[in-house]
């Protein structure tokens, strides 16, 4: 039996050399490699949502359990206990030097003797708070992990609703134009002019208390307003061009041209302004929990956490820093990850790798 090969058809150059062709998306992929800050974040930016997605399961002790006997235990990687005797010993001997003495009183030693039993005997002092702990004795680095799941769930949905409700939206506007056109585009503009900020506080006094439902809807309520905007912009740009034109020859529905011909057309900025427009939505929902109109206790998220630690922040930096680095890291992860997919869909781009 004789078996054909499959002739692969492959483009010639002005030097009839054949070159393999490639798409839009593995060039893009190949200069993004080559961008190493963009790379780099986008690897961090992974690595946070494969730990914030494994939170559940990773060994963290609960973010909601409280231990007032471990209340501000600075990081350390010995056990709770060792580090509360530690540091009550360091509060003793600023005391004594204080008052002008050089020996425990009865009952300081009594406390010292209970606390060194307990370190033998409760198994809760053998607990490691690597991040330390805050004023009710919660794990920093649990309460920190676990709010890192909210702060992203907020980007993740404002994203989702930005491309769900926004490209829809605006590859309509854009594609019918007219009199839709300007109706549609009215909406936006009245939505833009409504105070974010005063739209919060209603949904807020109409459902009553905070809930992390109510600010996921806030936060929807106005994701998808630019992404809309320019969406349009693209799709009134390309709706003119010489295969749109094909394919309405062809006799294509509009739900086709838009599907399949404009919006693949438009991947490539809707890419770029979701990973620009991620970090936005994570500071609006830690500006909404720094305010205090964002989750309630006993959830956290980097913005309720950072407003925390602002309250202790001159005795317990800990509290303040460890949520701040962690949300600013992926913040700037984004970033470049942002410039470096702008820069790899720009082929004629003066950063063109």
């Amino acid at each position: 039996m004789l078996f054909a090969k499959k002739k692969v058809e492959t483009a010639l150059n002005e030097f009839s050399q054949s070159v393999k062709p490639i798409s839009l998306y593995a060039d893009a992929w190949k200069r993004l490699k080559k961008n190493k800050m963009a790379f780099a974040g986008l690897i961090i930016v992974l690595l946070y949502f494969i730990i914030s997605l494994s939170a559940p399961v990773l060994p963290l002790y609960p973010y909601e359990r409280q231990e007032m006997r471990h209340i501000h235990l600075p990081p350390s990687f010995e056990n709770a206990g060792t580090v509360r005797l530690r540091v009550r010993e360091a509060y003793l001997v600023r005391l004594m030097e204080r008052e002008g003495r050089t020996e425990y009183t009865e009952k300081e030693r009594a406390d010292l003797a209970e606390m060194r039993a307990e370190l033998e005997t409760d198994p809760v002092h053998k607990r490691v708070y690597i991040l330390g702990t805050d004023i009710l004795g919660r794990d920093v680095l649990s309460r920190t992990i676990h709010g890192g799941r909210i702060s992203l769930g907020i980007g993740v949905v404002g994203t989702i609703t930005a491309l769900l409700i926004g490209i829809i939206w605006g590859a309509v506007a854009g594609y019918i134009g007219g009199r839709l056109d300007n109706f549609m585009m009215r909406i936006v503009d009245i939505i833009y002019g409504l105070p974010y900020m005063m739209v919060v506080i209603v949904f807020m006094a109409l459902f009553g208390g905070r809930s992390i439902y109510l600010l996921f809807i806030a936060i929807a309520l106005v994701s998808w307003l630019t992404i809309s905007r320019v969406v349009r912009g693209q799709i009134i740009s390309l709706k003119n061009s010489e295969f749109i034109e094909a394919a309405k020859s062809v006799g294509a529905s509009t739900p086709r041209i838009i599907g399949k011909h404009l919006l693949p057309n438009t991947l490539g900025i809707i890419i770029i302004y979701s990973t620009l427009s991620f970090p936005g939505f994570i500071m609006s929902e830690s500006f909404l929990s720094f305010l205090g109109l964002g989750v309630s206790a006993p959830m956290s998220s980097w913005g309720s956490l950072i407003d925390e630690g602002v309250r202790g922040m001159e005795l317990y930096p800990w509290l303040l820093l460890v949520p701040a680095v962690m949300m600013t890291l992926f913040l700037f992860a984004m970033n470049f990850l942002g410039d470096g997919l702008r820069d790899a869909f720009d082929p004629q781009g003066k950063n063109r790798m």
